[in-house]
């Protein structure tokens, strides 16, 4: 019997840190963005179902809580004394709900096939974006250069005009003091 317990204790132990693990997995499968958020969530409700049944075994194993042989049968008939027949499948969409692993993959590669498509159509108005982009920066590019060039007339000819204007005035300054 103490070697039984010891046994059980262990085991305890590590299906706890092996679901610290899990947690620690999840968490940095969606903040790696490895799994989508919903994904996640899911994921998250199954890793707090093991905890939650975790820590039903230790109060069973140490005989607390109310009629511990009833939480026994309930946790090694996997969920069933309370309704649930698969652990795992705890909020199953309509979609994929009787469906059979082939089916799954079959559902899931089909989804990802869509994605794909939004995606490559997603890429091609990106890259027609880019392409208008250019355009209009290679047309900036020319009108700047129209601007420069207008700029170095105006001047050029408002120089023009203030040196012409100089000489006008010279030439009224010299009639009026001739005569």
């Amino acid at each position: 019997s103490p070697q039984v317990s010891v046994a059980i204790r262990s085991s305890l132990q590590s299906l706890r840190e092996k679901i610290e693990e899990l947690r620690e997995l999840l968490l940095r499968a969606v903040s790696m963005r490895q799994i989508t958020q919903l994904e996640g969530d899911r994921r998250q409700t199954l890793v707090d179902e093991l905890l939650t049944r975790h820590k039903q075994l230790e109060a069973s194993y140490r005989n607390e809580g109310p009629e511990p042989d009833v939480t026994r049968s309930s946790l090694m008939a996997g969920g069933a004394k309370r309704g649930i027949t698969n652990p795992w499948l705890l909020e199953e969409p309509e979609e994929t709900r009787g469906l059979g692993f082939d089916e799954l993959r079959q559902q899931q590669r089909r989804i990802i096939e869509e994605q794909d498509a939004g995606l490559d159509a997603l890429s091609s108005i990106i890259s027609r974006q880019k392409q208008m982009g250019q355009e209009i920066g290679n047309e900036l590019d020319e009108q700047n250069e129209i601007i420069d060039d207008l700029t170095n007339l105006v001047e050029s000819t408002d120089d023009r005009l203030r040196n012409q204007t100089r000489h006008v005035k010279m030439v009224d300054k010299k009639s009026t003091s001739c005569g």
